[in-house]
């Protein structure tokens, strides 16, 4: 009979403990799954390039400048008159001021196509030079770099037949806002080809292309978008619209 009695025991106490081992373990699965459902996951936010709006912001400051050489342009046509202006406007070389034109409008469509092999992190060619469709930026914005360079010798090829024509910057009122309309965007132009040196030696120098060599191709890119803009509405305000 006692044997009985310490056997019922014994098990009562094994029941016991093997239910309140059983609770802790359910109380600790709880508190994990409690503690995983009140972790706060962080949400990206996709901010913008700081190096990109900062270049917006500075060419709407140059947006500025040429509005205001745009206002001496006209100002000065409406003072001297029809008649003046255009004994003045025959000179110009239209023709060759056209050529010089298309080549700098091609120079931002080779230069978009360098930005296209900077956002695919190419930045030599995959395959043969003469294979266009494996460039990667640093062919596309050698040729463009050399397409602009092109555009300034033409600028001052046509330079150097109007002075010898007598078109001078000190000649008459006309010369003066020619001169400095175009010579002050030939100059952001010769800053764009400096600014494609700058990249090609960057990508040159660096191990791998990332990143920051692609924010930096694309970013020279809206400045050179932003020179040739400009140039088609110099060259249709001074050689079309006589």
């Amino acid at each position: 009979m006692k044997v009985t009695v310490v056997t019922r025991v014994i098990s009562f106490t094994q029941l016991y403990s093997r239910k309140r081992l059983a609770d802790e373990a359910n109380s600790q699965k709880s508190g994990i799954i409690g503690s995983v459902s009140t972790v706060e996951v962080p949400v990206k936010t996709n901010r913008p390039n700081l190096v990109a709006v900062g270049t917006i912001v500075w060419l709407s400051s140059e947006l500025m400048f040429f509005a205001a050489l745009f206002a001496m342009y006209f100002t000065t046509r409406a003072v001297q008159g029809p008649k003046i202006w255009l004994e003045s406007t025959g000179m110009l070389n239209i023709q060759f001021a056209a050529f010089n034109t298309t080549v700098l409008v091609l120079s931002s469509v080779t230069c978009q196509f360098g930005v296209f092999a900077a956002e695919r992190f190419q930045g030599r060619r995959a395959g043969s030079l003469f294979n266009f469709m494996q460039w990667g930026m640093r062919e596309w914005f050698a040729l463009t770099f050399l397409m602009g360079a092109f555009f300034i010798g033409g600028q001052v090829y046509e330079y150097a037949n109007l002075v010898r024509d007598g078109l001078s910057l000190s000649s008459r009122p006309y010369g003066s806002v020619f001169y400095i309309t175009t010579g002050f965007h030939g100059l952001h132009v010769t800053g764009g080809l400096l600014a494609f040196l700058v990249v090609l030696i960057r990508v040159n120098k660096a191990r791998r292309f990332g990143h920051s060599q692609a924010t930096t191709a694309i970013v020279v890119s809206y400045y050179w978008h932003f020179v040739d803009i400009v140039w088609i509405a110099l060259f249709s305000t001074i050689y079309l619209i006589k």
